[in-house]
């Protein structure tokens, strides 16, 4: 005798996931979805209001959090994750991880672990994507993408891509089979058509076009990132990235050697300090304007070199922990 089931069938994948942010009349945003499927794993705590709120209507009343998790900790061979996430208007949120995406082996090159993530932003709203970087293995084949979907152009980003050269407590310096990371922002514009305006792409493998390892053409360092900064909410944060970059020394500048100087501003001596401490980190870094994006590109020796330089650029400028609160920041800590 066989048994019909009352219920539907289920129509979730394995690794698919939903975050929806929405407006609840009159002002307040409300998290109407969080659904995951393994191994993907999603958790969101309390929002909390804005520090010093004090309830403009231009000010979003909540900032929603959701902390991107793997069950086991990392993403097997052959695992595929796609999430889609959609932000309704003057809505914010914070994707974080509580750890590094860890990636694991694979016994044949051919199986490659996917990781996917879908992110459409309303006129108005606001994504903070600023997760631990993503740590692959020894004999690992990765691929990601994340593509932002912008109504009209509208929306603000800050997101942060950036990978390691794996355990290096035990040896492993870039020994992977590849690693592939796509960034895309795309806008829908009033006539319904999608017009490309931003992509950046990271291809490692473990020869290229020549014999030369991957760790040998790597130049010592561990971590390569990128930031990608857009919008109004981000504007003073863009802004501050790339005067820091004009303010770096170059290679062939003036020394005016016993001139008389004025005594240097706070504001000078803090980029001092900070300049001080990227060098002993071994933190190089760049700034550029493209598109009305400001794309920052960075490596250190050391993860820690850079977690520690992006913290110190974030807390220094100021508005992001004005805007988001000192959440934001739990994965450079």
């Amino acid at each position: 005798m066989s048994f019909t089931s009352p219920f539907a069938k289920s129509t979730s994948k394995p690794g698919h996931g939903s975050i929806i942010v929405e407006i609840l009349p009159p002002n307040t945003p409300v998290l109407k979805t969080v659904s995951y499927q393994y191994p993907l794993k999603l958790i969101a705590p309390d929002p909390l209001p804005p520090p010093n709120y004090s309830g403009e209507t231009d000010t979003p009343r909540l900032i929603h959090i959701v902390f991107l998790l793997t069950y086991g900790g990392g993403i097997v061979a052959g695992d595929s994750i796609d999430l889609d996430v959609h932000l309704d208007h003057k809505t914010r949120l914070l994707l974080l991880t509580q750890g590094s995406t860890k990636i694991f082996k694979t016994d044949d090159p051919q199986v490659v672990s996917h990781q996917r993530m879908n992110v459409h932003l309303k006129h108005g709203a606001a994504l903070m994507y600023l997760p631990d970087p993503v740590q692959p293995f020894a004999h690992t084949a990765f691929s990601q993408s994340q593509i932002y979907h912008l109504d009209q152009g509208q929306g603000s980003l800050c997101v942060c891509d950036w990978v390691t050269s794996g355990r290096s407590a035990r040896g492993e310096n870039w020994d992977i089979y590849e690693y592939k990371s796509r960034n895309e922002v795309w806008t829908t514009e009033a006539s319904g058509k999608k017009r490309l305006l931003l992509r950046d792409n990271l291809i490692l493998d473990k020869h290229g076009r020549t014999d030369m390892r991957l760790s040998s053409r790597m130049d010592r360092f561990s971590v390569f990132g990128t930031l990608i900064v857009r919008g109004p909410v981000f504007a003073s944060l863009a802004k501050f990235f790339l005067d820091e970059f004009e303010a770096l020394p170059r290679i062939g500048g003036r020394n005016w050697g016993d001139a008389v100087q004025a005594e240097p501003s706070s504001k000078e001596q803090r980029r001092t300090e900070r300049q001080s401490r990227e060098t002993k980190d071994g933190v190089v870094w760049s700034a550029a304007n493209v598109r009305d994006f400001v794309l920052v590109k960075f490596a250190s020796m050391e993860v820690e070199g850079s977690r520690n330089w992006l913290r110190a650029m974030i807390q220094e400028e100021g508005s992001v922990l004005d805007a988001f609160g000192e959440r934001a920041l739990l994965c450079l800590k």
